[in-house]
């Protein structure tokens, strides 16, 4: 693949990340370590053409779950999960969308795409949650390969996959404290200030 994809540049890496977030299972990551490892001083240009590829390609799960995701979602989780991620899209749709896609495989970010897509989530901000999460994961990979070789990052892989329960855990706490304090400073700055539904209870 890396073969094949060579002669066409970033642009073949671009595309090869459209087609993983779409629907084809690419080891996208490895991908970007491998062209890196080619040229060191390209590392930024390759990292936005993967995440540029990767958020387009997200939008085809977030408009099929615009189209009717909600029952897709509902064989695949319970309604308790469903009411869960629902809230906390409603909470802080941006950060509950992008630390999943910060997050390396096996985190299940589709899941999230259509989730957005059945929550009504603005394409925009879909794009760019998706796009940055993506970016600074590729990012962080490419670092790591520049400064310590790819076969730390081959381990990490591995070890990552070995204790997905403890990687998925670990991932859940953070984005439960982040959207906590998020939700803290909103209501913090707007304590004492009178919100126009209470005026409307009022009346």
């Amino acid at each position: 693949m890396m073969a094949a994809m060579k002669p066409f540049g970033a642009w073949g890496l671009g595309a090869l990340s459209l087609l993983d977030s779409a629907a084809v299972p690419i080891p996208i990551d490895a991908m970007v370590i491998a062209y890196v490892v080619g040229d060191h001083s390209k590392f930024l240009l390759y990292c936005f053409m993967a995440a540029l590829g990767s958020a387009i390609g997200s939008l085809l799960p977030f408009y099929l779950g615009r189209a009717g995701g909600e029952l897709f979602l509902m064989k695949r989780i319970n309604r308790k999960r469903y009411e869960q991620l629902r809230d906390r899209f409603e909470r802080q749709e941006f950060l509950a969308l992008m630390i999943p896609a910060m997050m390396p495989p096996p985190m299940p970010v589709k899941l999230f795409e259509i989730a957005a897509g059945v929550f009504e989530m603005k394409t925009l901000w879909f794009f760019m949650a998706i796009f940055t999460g993506k970016f600074v994961r590729f990012l962080v990979s490419a670092l790591i390969t520049i400064y310590f070789g790819h076969r730390i990052v081959d381990t990490m892989s591995m070890a990552l996959r070995a204790h997905t329960a403890y990687v998925l855990g670990v991932a859940g706490l953070l984005v439960g404290l982040l959207v906590f304090w998020v939700v803290r400073k909103v209501f913090d700055r707007r304590r004492g200030v009178r919100l126009p539904i209470e005026d409307e209870v009022e009346l």
